[in-house]
């Protein structure tokens, strides 16, 4: 996709997503969130870029600088699908190995972090596509969360949670 249409692309997405979005310009000028998504685009091309020599600590330096600027700290060996909306981005961390599929909504306070070693070198969840993760959720491991799921705010994910599946709670259980 042409950078211009991915940027409209993100903008439509944050007025789908947040009842309380006005305008176009409101939404590229002030939301958090979707700074933090653009930048990481930046820095995840900076981060796969070979053999430039340095890029990968030019592309964390750079992802720093976002997360100091917005509050929403994203890796940038991260994969991250279209359409990804951060509302309220605030606390947000995505780790290194984490993969986030297209259409997600993450609000604010979210942690997609590391539990060890998992299979394959992976330490973060893998959240399908579809899925909303509520604020303050904690989703720890090299686990899936599958397409269309749900995880209730404050929830800690430390398993697989199944397609379609709203789970909530500290252990996260099917409700």
């Amino acid at each position: 996709m042409r950078l211009l249409a991915r940027l409209r692309d993100d903008i439509r997405t944050a007025q789908r997503q947040d009842p309380a979005a006005r305008s176009s310009v409101e939404i590229a000028l002030v939301y958090s969130g979707l700074h933090a998504v653009w930048m990481y685009r930046v820095t995840s091309r900076l981060w796969r870029r070979q053999p430039f020599v340095g890029s990968r600590l030019l592309a964390r330096i750079f992802s720093q600088l976002t997360r100091s600027a917005t509050g929403v700290e994203i890796h940038p060996g991260a994969r991250i699908g279209q359409r990804l909306f951060i509302d309220h981005g605030m606390g947000v961390v995505i780790g290194e190995t984490a993969v986030i599929g297209d259409d997600v909504l993450i609000y604010h306070g979210v942690t997609l972090g590391g539990r060890g070693v998992g299979l394959a070198g992976r330490r973060h969840p893998t959240l399908g596509d579809g899925v909303v993760v509520g604020a303050g959720a904690a989703i720890l491991g090299a686990i899936t969360v599958g397409d269309d799921a749900r995880v209730g705010a404050n929830s800690v994910v430390t398993r697989d949670v199944e397609p379609g599946t709203t789970v909530a709670g500290a252990p996260a259980r099917p409700i």
